[in-house]
C-alpha cells in the first residue's frame, strides 16, 4: 500500500489531498484486512465466512473488549492487533482493505478516513445516515480511486442475480407493480437517567457526529431503533431489512443510478404504507406485511407475463416455468455471504467495480431515506433523482442532511 502521512487526519479535521494509486495484485498476493466495528454483524462474518486470499490482521472498536471477544472466534485471532481508536489502526497497520461494520451514524466518516488512507472498503448497509453524506462518500470513493462494496449480499447470490437479470431484460414484460414490506421507521430518543460508562468504551468516539448525550445502555445496544443513529435499522426497519428489500427492487428494475420520481403516504402515521412511482410508471408499494421466513428481504415483481418473488436467496415464480434453468437457492446462514465477499476481494485485486459499488449502495439507501422523509412530512413529494433534491420543497430538502458535531465533520474533498 502506498505510504501516507496519516497524522494530518488523525487530528481533528481532515483535508487530505492524497490519492492512492491502485495496485493490481496477483492471484497469490495476500490481502491484509482490518475490521472496524466488532458488533454482532462483524463477529458473525468473522466466525461464519471465509476470506479467500486474504487474512485478518487488525481489529478496532471504540468498545475495546469487543476486539478481544471477536479475536477469540478464530485461532489466528490471538495475533491480531487491537485498537480502540480506528484512526490509530489505519495509521499503524499496513492494511489493504477494511470491513466497516459500525453503527450507521459513524460509518461514512470512518469509510472516508479509510479511503484517504489508501484502503478499499467493504461497508455494511445502510451506507449512510443521510442522502447528503451518502453522496459525499460516493465522491470520496471516486476522488481517491478506491473500491467500495456495500454489504447488500443479495447482489451476488446466484439465484438473485439470475432473477434480477431476467426481469431487467423483459422476462416479465412490462413491470407495472413491485410490492415490498411496509418497513418500520425509527423512533425518537427520550432522555433517560445517565448510567456509568463501561470500562473500555470511548463514548465520545461512539457518539461520533450525533449529540454527546449522557451514556445509557439502550443507546449503545439499541442504537438502530433511533433516528439520530439510523433510519429504522431494527429487523423490520426501513434501513434494516428494508435496505436489502429496496436494493433488490433497484436491482430488478435496473435503476441502480437513479430512483423514484414521486413518493406519497397512503395514510397518516409514522409507519404509514408508502407508494413510489418511477419515471417509467412502475409503482413500488411498501404495503406488505411482516413474514417470519425472511421473505421480507426481497420483493414481488408483477408484470404483463406473470410475477416473480425474489426472496433472500430463493425465488418463486407464477407461472413456475418463468424460472426454468435458474440456479439453485442459496440457504440462509453461514456461507451465504461468500459470493459477495469473494467479489469484493477479487475487485481489490483487479480494480474492477464490485457488484454493490458505491453508487448502487448510495441509491438504494436513498430510497430508504425517502420513505422516512415522506412519512415525517406526511404528504406527497416529487423527487429529482438526478439533482438528488425534492422539487420545489425546501422543507423536504432540509431533511437531506444534518448538522454534525464539532470534531466529526466530513472532510472537504476537492
Amino acid at each position: 500500500m502506498p505510504s501516507l502521512n496519516r497524522r494530518t487526519w488523525l487530528q481533528a479535521a481532515v483535508a487530505a489531498p492524497f490519492v492512492a494509486r491502485p495496485t493490481v495484485r496477483g492471484a497469490n498476493d495476500r490481502i491484509r484486512l482490518g475490521f472496524i466495528g466488532l458488533g454482532g454483524r462483524a463477529q458473525w462474518l468473522i466466525q461464519h465466512e471465509e476470506f479467500p486470499g486474504a487474512e485478518i490482521v487488525a481489529l478496532a472498536d471504540c468498545f475495546l473488549p469487543r476486539c478481544e471477544q471477536a479475536a477469540k472466534l478464530k485461532p489466528s485471532g490471538e495475533r491480531w492487533a487491537k485498537y480502540q481508536d480506528y484512526r490509530r489502526m489505519l495509521d499503524r497497520e499496513k492494511l489493504d482493505a477494511v470491513f466497516v461494520a459500525t453503527t450507521t451514524h459513524a460509518r461514512v466518516l470512518i469509510c472516508i478516513h479509510a479511503l484517504q488512507a489508501g484502503l478499499d472498503v467493504y461497508a455494511e448497509k445502510p451506507l449512510a445516515l443521510t442522502v447528503a453524506e451518502g453522496r459525499a462518500l460516493v465522491h470520496a470513493v471516486r476522488r481517491y480511486n478506491r473500491v467500495l462494496q456495500t454489504g447488500t449480499q443479495q447482489r451476488s447470490i446466484p439465484i438473485n442475480v439470475y432473477a434480477s437479470k431476467f426481469i431487467r431484460e423483459g422476462g416479465l414484460g412490462k413491470v407495472h407493480t413491485v410490492i415490498a414490506c411496509n418497513f418500520e421507521g425509527p423512533q425518537g430518543w427520550y432522555p433517560k437517567p445517565p448510567q456509568p460508562i463501561p470500562d473500555g468504551l470511548d463514548w465520545d468516539l461512539w457518539c461520533n457526529q450525533a449529540e454527546l448525550r449522557p451514556y445509557h445502555p439502550h443507546l449503545r445496544r439499541r442504537w438502530a431503533w433511533f433516528w439520530d443513529y439510523d433510519g429504522g435499522g431494527q429487523s423490520w426497519g426501513v434501513t434494516g431489512w428494508g435496505t436489502h428489500a429496496l436494493d433488490q427492487v433497484q436491482c430488478g428494475l435496473g435503476t441502480d443510478d437513479t430512483g423514484p420520481v414521486e413518493i406519497w403516504p397512503e395514510s397518516d402515521g409514522w409507519n404509514a404504507p408508502v407508494t413510489m412511482r418511477y419515471a417509467n410508471g412502475t409503482l413500488l408499494k411498501l404495503h406488505g406485511q411482516r413474514r417470519p421466513d425472511h421473505s421480507d428481504l426481497g420483493a414481488i415483481f408483477i408484470g404483463d407475463k406473470g410475477r416473480i418473488e425474489i426472496k433472500r436467496g430463493t425465488c418463486v415464480a407464477d407461472p413456475p416455468e418463468l424460472l426454468k434453468g435458474a440456479p439453485p437457492d442459496t440457504p440462509e446462514g453461514p456461507g451465504e455471504n461468500r459470493y459477495h465477499i469473494e467479489n469484493f476481494l477479487d475487485c481489490v485485486r483487479t480494480r474492477k467495480k464490485p457488484n454493490a459499488h458505491e453508487e448502487i449502495g448510495h441509491r438504494s439507501t436513498t430510497v430508504c431515506l425517502l420513505v422516512n422523509i415522506c412519512r415525517d412530512l406526511g404528504r406527497k413529494l416529487e423527487w429529482d433523482p438526478v439533482a438528488e433534491r425534492f422539487v420545489g420543497d425546501e422543507q423536504a430538502n432540509s431533511l437531506l442532511s444534518r448538522p454534525r458535531r464539532r470534531g466529526y465533520e466530513l472532510p472537504a474533498i476537492a
